[in-house]
């Protein structure tokens, strides 16, 4: 029975749709708007957690840095590798279509025993993946927490040049904040945060490159051009910053990095841009913890350079 050609097309249909299924699942961990931007040569690295993001984060997954970064902010090589890809799409792909052509040509999975058998080593597979990445990621976050510290409300537009003491917060903050963070530059950093939201809203464009790198502002017209296309608009309001870390700073030549991890409340719903109606998200306000970079060239502005979801 199981040799038949019946099953033979069933098995077959089967496989496939498994391996579409990995398809759809990896290209859905680069979700739009949960992990994208630059961290020059820290891009590929976990952020080590704070009071405010307990947990590590991982690694931007939506870049173009792979390592090194150019001044203008764009980068230079693909984003990492998917958990697909490389030796884990080898391995995978190995198994997967051995068993396809064998069984197309009469021989391979060897009927039901044999699916299951392939099913079970799909399953070891992926396993050891894992633990291989967690490993990794384990090994480059390192280092103890710092403290946080309470952003105030009264926030200064202006560029920070970086000059005065360092904020309580970066003197906690010990070898982690090469840079010297001032309460200046905290008050920029919850600045950028509202602005970069109010315009987000209002889909100012010319806004947005203001306070942005390029790479960055690349990836929000795209979403903003996708909700274009599906009749929506994206809101975010009533932004209140509650909390703040710095998780690390760091210079590359000329250029200042500031990772900042920041848990806010705010208002986030999607409307249909023609009725006006919310369409998805609650019109109240809910908490949210994110970790931004920000980027300065010499005395120039802070840019925002990445954000992530913790």
């Amino acid at each position: 029975m199981f040799a038949s050609r019946g099953f033979k097309l069933t098995a077959l249909l089967a496989s496939l749709v498994m391996a579409f299924s990995m398809v759809a699942v990896d290209t859905a961990e680069a979700r739009r708007g949960g992990s994208f931007g630059s961290r020059g040569f820290n891009t590929q690295r976990v952020i080590p957690a704070t009071p405010t993001s307990p947990k590590a984060t991982a690694p931007v997954e939506r870049t173009m840095t792979n390592g090194t970064t150019r001044n203008n902010g764009l980068a230079s090589t693909p984003a990492r590798p998917s958990l697909f890809g490389g030796f884990g799409g080898a391995l995978l792909g190995g198994l997967l279509f051995s068993g396809l052509f064998g069984m197309m040509f009469g021989y391979g999975f060897g009927g039901f025993g044999g699916m299951l058998a392939l099913l079970v080593q799909l399953v070891v597979v992926g396993l050891i993946i894992n633990w291989f990445f967690r490993r990794r990621q384990a090994a480059t976050a390192g280092g103890a927490p710092l403290n946080s510290y309470q952003m105030g409300s009264g926030s200064s537009a202006g560029a920070s040049t970086g000059a005065g003491p360092r904020s309580s917060a970066s003197r906690r903050a010990g070898g982690r904040d090469q840079v010297g963070i001032t309460d200046r530059d905290l008050s920029l950093f919850e600045t950028r945060l509202a602005e970069l939201q109010d315009a987000y809203s209002r889909e100012d464009y010319a806004a947005l490159r203001r306070i942005t790198t390029p790479e960055v502002m690349g990836y929000l017209a795209e979403e903003l051009g996708a909700n274009a296309s599906r009749g929506v608009r994206n809101e975010v309001f009533d932004v209140k910053l509650l909390e703040g870390d710095v998780a690390e700073s760091w210079r590359e030549g000329n250029r200042a990095f500031a990772t900042v991890a920041m848990r806010y409340e705010s208002r986030d719903i999607t409307r249909n841009r023609a009725t006006g109606e919310i369409v998805a998200g609650d019109d109240r306000v809910t908490p949210m913890t994110e970790i931004w970079t920000f980027v300065r060239d010499g005395n120039g502005p802070w840019l925002v350079s990445a954000i992530q979801e913790a």
